[in-house]
């Protein structure tokens, strides 16, 4: 399954929607994504799985790439 993640640069960074950055990640959990994502300097704020309709429309867009974990 493919979740997106939203994210802030760092932990120390205060969340700000306008600095929220988004990856997305292939895991069967959110708890293995977030453990997946555990050694990068990360402040998650979401983890939300996509559907397969999210997913098609996240396609659509330029900058989708899953990261290869």
């Amino acid at each position: 399954m493919i979740f997106k993640v939203y994210y802030q640069e760092t932990k120390t960074e205060v969340p700000v929607r306008e600095n929220t950055n988004a990856i997305y990640v292939e895991g069967a959990s959110q708890e293995e994504v977030r453990k997946k994502l555990a050694d990068r300097d990360y402040n998650i704020e979401f983890v939300t799985p996509l559907s397969e309709e999210a997913l098609e429309y996240e396609k659509q867009h330029e900058d989708f790439k899953v990261e290869q974990l």
